[in-house]
């Protein structure tokens, strides 16, 4: 924790949880709010639906790639800068992807989006273990969580009305605007939260060698992967949208906000609690909470899928529970995953939204195209990555209970 920080920010906690969930909404609104034009932008510029999902993935492959240098150069030259010029390439894309006139043009400015997007997402994570203790950093990033579902549950919304009362270049030039709305707001209001006495080298020899320090520890990589690997569980509704709420609940493009208000009230709902339990209850016991919340509801997604056609009015509730439970556990594992490198956490906070992106451009470009065309399918993949989740925080608490024995 910086030995300054309460000099460097003097307004209320939750202005600068409303800065950083600003930072990190880039990511939901890179992605929600085209989903609604899917149909349009494939039908103008000549693509296959595979073609229009590597939109998708080749954003979220480009945001894992720069997410492993975003932190660790945050680490050697501040959050601040890393944050802005961020926020200044992420303008310069959007304005790539409203000028586009080929799906080869849109993929590759897509990429250069998710490789700046990651700055705002990565960056703020750090700050907020820079300014606070853990269980006040707790309490804090249960309010990011909240503020940022606000994101997703808008965007669709906002895409939808763009794309039928204007055209699908207009979401793009939408998000030119938000992205100049951000550099500026960082610039004039952000601090450099990490102190000068805390700075890192930058050197890439070393650099390289600590990821292969953290990619070789079991205790890191299990808790990345308990708290990445099951957001996939509810991601995967996001990515098969177009399909899953179009064809199969059979709502219209303006209509798709009714989805992500679910999935997102879900998000909100188990942050804000996940802030009140702060302090309350034994960490451990909130991340039991939340995977027997997931649990239980992939068990009864799978078996109304089995026995009932699709419909919006159970398949939106059970999402919107799965996202609950998600929300309850992740603040606190990803404060566990910051706090096992406290020396670099901007390093550690790059890893691990690497390995979770990297975990959502497989399932963007590998799994949704699979599953997206059977609900009973998307189901059990989500059982599937929740799964993986949990099998991953049974080993490490174990390892937790047999080293306080």
């Amino acid at each position: 924790m910086n030995p300054d920080a309460s000099r460097l920010w003097r307004a209320p906690r939750w202005a600068l949880a409303v800065l950083l969930a600003a930072l990190g909404m880039i990511g939901p609104f890179s992605i929600d709010t085209y989903l609604p034009a899917f149909s349009g932008i494939a039908t103008a510029l000549g693509a296959t639906p595979v073609q229009m999902q590597q939109t998708l993935s080749s954003y979220l492959l480009g945001f894992a790639l720069m997410n492993l240098f975003h932190g660790a150069l945050s680490d050697s030259f501040g959050r601040r800068p890393v944050v802005l010029w961020g926020m200044a390439a992420f303008t310069l894309a959007s304005v790539g992807c409203a000028l586009s006139t080929s799906i080869g043009q849109l993929v590759f400015w897509r990429t250069v989006q998710g490789m700046s997007a990651g700055a705002g997402i990565v960056v703020s994570r750090a700050i907020i273990r820079d300014m606070f203790a853990p269980s006040e950093a707790q309490r804090v990033m249960s309010q990011v969580t909240i503020f940022f579902g606000v994101a997703p549950a808008i965007a669709p919304m906002i895409g939808g009305f763009l794309f039928v009362h204007f055209d699908w270049h207009m979401i793009f030039w939408f998000l030119v605007l938000i992205g100049a709305a951000l550099f500026v707001a960082n610039w004039r209001l952000l601090p450099e939260t990490l102190h000068a006495q805390a700075r890192q080298p930058f050197h890439v020899g070393p650099l390289m060698r600590e990821y292969g320090r953290l990619l070789t520890s079991r205790r890191f990589m299990l808790l990345a992967l308990a708290s990445g690997i099951p957001f996939n569980g509810m991601f995967l509704y996001v990515l098969a949208a177009p399909v899953f709420v179009g064809e199969h609940l059979g709502l219209a493009p303006t209509q798709f906000f009714w989805f992500f208000c679910f999935s997102i009230g879900g998000i909100m709902g188990g942050a804000w609690l996940s802030g009140r339990l702060a302090g309350k209850v034994r960490p451990r016991q909130q991340i039991r909470y939340g995977f027997i919340i997931m649990g239980v509801m992939s068990i009864i997604n799978v078996t109304l899928n089995l026995l009932l056609p699709p419909s919006p009015f159970w398949a939106l509730p059970v999402i919107s529970a799965f996202a609950f439970g998600w929300a309850l556990m992740v603040p606190v594992v990803t404060l566990m995953v910051l706090d096992e490198v406290p020396e670099r956490r901007g390093l550690a906070s790059s890893l691990q939204a690497c390995i979770g992106s990297a975990a959502n451009g497989v399932v963007a470009g590998v799994v949704a195209p699979l599953v997206m065309h059977s609900t009973l399918a998307l189901a059990l993949a989500s059982m599937g990555l929740m799964c993986i989740g949990l099998a991953s925080w049974q080993v490490i608490k174990r390892e937790i209970s047999a080293g306080q024995a």
